[in-house]
């Protein structure tokens, strides 16, 4: 297939895309509980070729994150074009499934007792600099948890680097998926995608990503992730749903933004930015200003970031004075079934 062709198909399959389904996540209210990053993997991938693999993971910002430094591994050229990037190794940045000393520690094998660790000596893995963050202690420092999985892209750089046409957004939704049948474990996809979300099976030597819980999705339940997030901070509906969360969040209210939107790819899960805390100064009195850096921000987030704090902070004060936020309501879930929205055939939730 010559480019020209793969190109023109990619075009032809993103306009017959009819709706849009899409993610916000408020990492205001992120535990880094680690409880959505166990629902998937205990759902999509445990077995022996991708239990390396989180398609869900929580990362500690500023921070490495996973696979570690992603976000100097790929992006897209200046003219829009997919950029070659570089394929994470097992090693240095995803690190290896890990195995445990269980018998020597809980059976004392041998009459010796040692502490529970890892077999090996391991040089990174998810949440290795968990809770590290960044700035001094106690006046500067900070950090917040920064939940990611694939992007679901309007513009997939995985899609558009593959020559196989193994990679496709689906019609009635937009999730991105692998046609592992004619995958053919190139890894382009994993090169072009600047969001480090897609792995490599390797037993079965093709491309394996997340997949929105599509099954569950056609079914009317919101994926794994997001059903199970105790602190309720995942919102999940259509774009053009203009009475569902996402559409007002993103939308309506304008708070809910993309990560590295510079990159061009238009993704479809979306955040809503941390408020930070004030800095102190030596005497521990606040300052006025910001732990965390509104630079840092917007390295992350780009300008909007500015716009949605401060409606943020708006529709906070507004609320402390005793007045109403449809907005905030919604933020604060106070009814888990209105965090999701997924047409007809959606199912309440037990509260």
């Amino acid at each position: 297939m010559s480019n020209h062709t793969s190109v023109h198909s990619s075009a032809q399959r993103q306009a017959s895309v009819q709706r849009q389904v899409a993610m916000v996540l408020d990492l205001n209210k992120c535990l880094g509980c680690q409880t959505c990053t166990i629902a998937c993997k205990k759902m999509w991938n445990t077995d022996t070729g991708t239990n390396y693999t989180y398609w869900n993971n929580v990362e500690t910002m500023p921070g490495k994150g996973y696979p570690a430094t992603w976000q100097a591994l790929g992006s897209r050229n200046a003219d829009g074009s997919v950029k070659k990037g570089t394929i994470p190794n097992l090693e240095n940045h995803y690190g290896r499934a890990w195995n445990f000393n269980h018998t020597k520690t809980f059976f004392r094998e041998g009459g010796k007792k040692e502490w529970l660790k890892p077999d090996g000596d391991p040089k990174w893995g998810p949440n290795w600099d968990e809770d590290h963050g960044a700035g001094e202690y106690p006046q500067q420092n900070h950090h917040f948890y920064l939940p990611r999985l694939c992007n679901h892209c309007t513009h997939p750089a995985c899609r558009d680097a593959c020559p196989r046409g193994a990679i496709e957004k689906r019609e009635q939704d937009g999730i991105v998926v692998v046609n592992q049948d004619r995958c053919h474990g190139y890894r382009f996809c994993m090169e072009a995608c600047p969001y480090k979300k897609v792995f490599f099976d390797t037993e079965r030597q093709v491309a394996a990503k997340c997949i929105f819980c599509f099954p569950r999705v056609e079914e009317g339940i919101a994926p794994a992730c997001a059903r199970q997030c105790p602190g309720r901070l995942r919102f999940v509906g259509y774009l053009d749903d203009e009475n569902g969360p996402i559409h007002k969040l993103v939308k309506q209210w304008k708070v809910a933004i993309p990560l590295h939107p510079e990159w061009g790819l238009e993704p479809n899960v979306f955040y809503v930015p941390p408020l930070s805390p004030e800095a102190l100064d030596d005497n521990g009195n606040p300052t006025g200003q910001d732990r965390i850096p509104i630079g840092y921000l917007e390295s992350l987030f780009g300008n909007d970031v500015h716009h949605a704090l401060d409606i943020l902070r708006k529709e906070r004060e507004q609320k402390k004075a005793g007045n109403g936020s449809e907005m905030l309501d919604l933020l604060i879930a106070y009814d888990w079934n209105k965090n999701f929205a997924l047409g007809a055939n959606q199912q309440e939730m037990a509260i």
